[in-house]
Order: C-alpha cells, then structure tokens, then sequence
C-alpha cells in the first residue's frame, strides 16, 4: 500500500495545490484560458504522439478491446439514464446530465499522467485509443439526445455538422490519428523537433493535474439538495463504473495492459466537460459542477484503491 501512496499523493497533490492556489488567488476563471490552451492543444495531444508514433504497428490493432472499454462505458450511461428518467419522472434532457455524470470520466486530464505512472509508457497506447473513441461517442450521444429533447438549435444538418467538427478538429484525435499514421509509416521526426515534443510530454501531466485542481476550487460549494441528487450518479462513477469495466474486458479475455488502463480511466472522477455541456444546453449546470467538486475529492481514496488492485497483482 505504501508504494501505491507513493504514487497517487504527488499525483493528487498536485491536485489538491492547484485547489488551494484556485482558493487563496481567487483570481477570476478567465486567467486559466491560457494555461487550458497549452494542455488541450499542445502538451497532451505531443504526449499522444509521441507514444503512439514509437509504438510498433501491431500494438495500435487491438480495436476489439477499445470496443469493449466502449461498451462497458455504454452500459454505465444506459443505467444512468433509466435511473435517472424514473427518478425525474421523463426529463430526458436532466437524465442525460445525469448519465453522463455516471458515465463521463476525465480521461484528457487525468488519465494519461495518471497511467504513465500507475501503469507505465506502454499504457498510452490503450488510453489514447479508449479516450478517442469514447469522446467521439460523447459528441455524437450529447447533442442528439438533447435535440430529442428539444435543447437544441438548427436543422439536423447543421447538428450534423456541429459534431463531425467537433470530432474532427479535437486535438487529442487529431494527435492520435497523426501518431497512429507515423507509426504506419515509420516516420521520425527531426532530433530538434522530437525534443520539443518531449519537453511538451514532459510538461504535460503537472500542468493538467494542477489546472484540474484550479478548475475544482473555482466550482461553487455544492448544495445538500444538489449533493443528494448527484450523491448516486458519483456513486456509480466511482465504484460501478470500473467494476463494468473489469467485468467485459476480462470476459473478452483482455491483455493485462488493456484490463489495468480501461479500468484506470473507468475508475476516474466525472469529466469537466460535463459542465461544459451542461452550460452550453442549459440543463443542470449545478449538478455537474457539484458532481466535479465531490467525485475529483473521493476520487483521491477511490483511485487509490484501484491502483492498489492494479499494482498489488489482484486485478
């Protein structure tokens, strides 16, 4: 348990830094734009890269278990959603909040950091893959049931539109599809060019962990009534979330690699950008920002006991 500590307390350390400078500073959110740019379009789509580029053709191939990742994620919002239209009585727009704070992890700021020190390098490759295909999954799902539901705008061309733009010009995918296509082709970039890339590698998990914990203090205190309905979605997050994922990867008979990373990423608090689409169509913006606050705090004994199972040899 000690070695695991020795892991996860300068990972949320950084973290819970970046929460007190967000709550002693309290500076307004616009002064962490800028730092948000760098990560997002710099440092981790060069992080993805770089590992996927060196990674050897065969490795880049296992499609079946990124499908299963997928899948177990799938069976999560499903839940969700049933749980949460019955207990809103229909609201599907609220449901679908809801269902995605059950089933949306921070796989962009915490997964990749998190895994190259729990897991190692070779973990990129799987964490890469699954996030690409999850939030390609994210930006189809999200905007359709919300014009089901009538929160959205413009003719469904125009929605179309909106989400092959928003797939196709993430940098994270953008880098994925770049790494995967050198790694095809063999190509190496210039000595110059590939130590800056790993400077921006190097620079990239701090710099996320630490805005992740900005991002966190700047939240407003959650509610007891916002708590209480969000309380069950966390809950499941938490706990059920990697536990569906360790049940289909191990049914499909999964490497090691690819069980530890999907359960990792699984096990992670609910994505900020479940805030964001909550801001963006209206719809439980409190409750996202609450379920961000509470599951990135019990995240710090929740992971932790996952990286237990991972690095102990029970999973």
């Amino acid at each position: 348990m000690s070695e695991v500590l020795s892991l996860t307390t300068p990972f949320f350390g950084l973290i819970f830094l970046g929460f007190l400078v967000g709550r002693i500073a309290k500076k307004p959110s616009g002064g962490l734009v800028w730092m948000n740019i760098f990560i997002v379009y710099v440092a981790l789509p060069s992080l993805f890269f770089q590992y996927l580029s060196r990674m050897p053709v065969d490795e880049l191939g296992d499609v079946v278990y990124v499908m299963a990742a997928a899948g177990a994620t799938w069976l999560v919002l499903i839940f969700c959603f049933t749980l949460a239209m019955i207990r809103t009585r229909g609201d599907l727009a609220y449901s679908t909040v809801l269902a995605l704070i059950g089933g949306y992890s921070n796989n962009g700021y915490l997964g990749p950091g998190l895994a190259l020190v729990a897991i190692g390098a070779a973990a990129t490759v799987p964490v890469a893959l699954i996030f690409s295909f999850e939030s390609t999954m994210f930006f189809v799902m999200t905007p359709v049931m919300m014009a089901i539901a009538g929160s959205t705008q413009g003719t469904v061309l125009q929605q179309i539109g909106r989400i092959l733009t928003r797939i196709f010009t993430h940098p994270f995918i953008l880098a994925v599809i770049a790494g995967v296509t050198a790694a095809i082709f063999r190509f190496e970039p210039p000595d110059s060019i590939d130590r800056l890339l790993t400077m921006l590698t190097n620079s990239a998990a701090p710099c996320a962990l630490f805005a992740m914990g900005v991002t966190v203090a700047l939240q407003p205190m959650p509610s007891g009534r916002s708590v209480a309905d969000i309380s069950v979605f966390v809950a499941i997050k938490l706990i059920v979330h990697p536990l569906a994922a360790y049940l289909v990867l191990s049914a499909m008979g999964a490497p090691s690699l690819w069980l530890m990373s999907a359960v990792l990423l699984a096990a992670l608090p609910t994505a900020t950008n479940v805030f964001i689409l909550a801001t963006q169509y209206g719809v439980g913006k409190e409750e996202a920002s609450n379920a961000i606050l509470v599951g990135t705090t019990l995240a710090a004994l929740t992971v932790t006991g996952v990286l237990y199972v991972i690095r102990s040899g029970i999973l």
